[in-house]
Formats: structure tokens, sequence, C-alpha cells
């Protein structure tokens, strides 16, 4: 018999208010490596709120995380280096260029070459954008720089929020490439979306949040 490997994120009983709204009641799961765990609810049952809550950017009332095996009630320098967050906002700097974004988001993660840059941007179909100021990409492209930007962050646990807002069927097709290949290497993934991602992947599991 083959024993399951431990779980690379675990998340015990989460209870967490917003205002008078008990929005997360006792939610638990798992997480292991080389798996993507897919959030999903009606608008308002907190999607969001829960990846906020596993990135530790809002207190938990209740429950416990941990990050392979250790508590995270303390501070997690180990879980911070291994966790790439893109939220549902791209948090651009609209007056600097895709390539000075990304080095400014990633400045205190690792050094950054323009050759890096530019691979990663490659990968993300947006090359030509490199020295471009983000105010005049396209919504979709600055989805894409987002993206980049979590793929430079070399991170075991992507956390995505809404990844493919704003992609074209292309860009869609491209970020589950992309997740597989996360995936494949043994990487984990938290994601929340309307659009089910690689829904035929026998790694791919769904948490459904009640209102």
């Amino acid at each position: 018999m083959t024993v399951a490997a431990a779980p690379l994120f675990e998340a015990r009983a989460v209870h967490l208010w917003r205002g008078d709204k008990h929005l997360l009641r006792g939610v638990s799961f798992t997480l292991r490596a080389g798996e993507l765990l897919q959030i999903i609810g009606p608008n308002g049952v907190g999607k969001s709120t829960l990846l906020r809550a596993v990135c530790r950017l809002l207190p938990m009332e209740e429950g416990e995380l941990f990050w392979s095996g250790e508590s995270l009630r303390q501070d997690a320098p180990e879980f911070a280096s291994q966790l790439a967050y893109l939220a549902h906002s791209n948090a651009l700097k609209a007056d600097l260029t895709a390539i000075e974004n990304l080095r400014f988001e990633l400045a205190l993660r690792r050094d950054l070459s323009n050759e890096q840059a530019v691979g990663a941007l490659s990968l993300l179909g947006i090359a030509h954008c490199a020295q471009l100021p983000v105010r005049v990409l396209s919504a979709g492209q600055r989805r894409r720089l987002s993206l980049a930007r979590v793929l430079l962050c070399e991170a075991a646990m992507w956390i995505l929020d809404e990844p493919t807002t704003n992609l074209d069927s292309a860009g869609i097709q491209l970020i589950e490439q992309l997740m597989s290949q996360h995936l494949a290497r043994g990487g984990a993934i938290l994601t929340a979306a309307h659009h089910k991602l690689l829904p035929d992947d026998a790694r791919a599991r769904t948490l459904e949040l009640q209102s």
C-alpha cells in the first residue's frame, strides 16, 4: 500500500468574520505538492477572503495554518519565501515599464537580470511590452505581466485569485499550460476562479464554500 505524501500546506477550522458577517465557517483543507485546489462558490461567499487569509494578509478569528507540518502562528519566513500571490487586482505601477515593475516587485526576493525578466515576459507572450509603461498596456497584457511576476518568484506554492481575468481563450490556455508545468515540477496551486481550470486533470480538486 502506498502512503500518501504529507501535506505541503494545511488549513484547519478557519473562521473569519467581515464586519458582522461570519464569512468563513470552519474551513479546512490540505494541499500536497503537485496538486491544484480550486475554491468555488457564489460571489460573496468568501473565496478571495480565504486566499488572503492563507497568505496571512487577513487575521483569522479561529483556526490554524501549517506549512510542511509547522504551524504558522508565529513569523514564518520560510513560508513567505515559498509563496507567490496573485490578487484579483494586478497591483502594478502605471508609470513604470513592464521590466521595472518586475524588478520592483522582486527586489526583496532575488536579483533579476534583463534576460530573466524578458524570458518570463516571452513565456507570457508579451516580450514586446518589456520597455513600455504599464499605463499603455491592455487589461490582458497587465494580467499577463502579473502572472510573469508569479513565475519569477520561483515559489513552491502559487495562490491565484481569478488568474484568467481579462484573458482571451488563448491566454487561458497558456495559463493552464504554465499551471500544469508548475504542478509537474512538484509545485502546489490554490486558486479561485469562475472559469474552472484544468478541469480534466487528475491533480485538480475543488473545495466549495457555502453561503
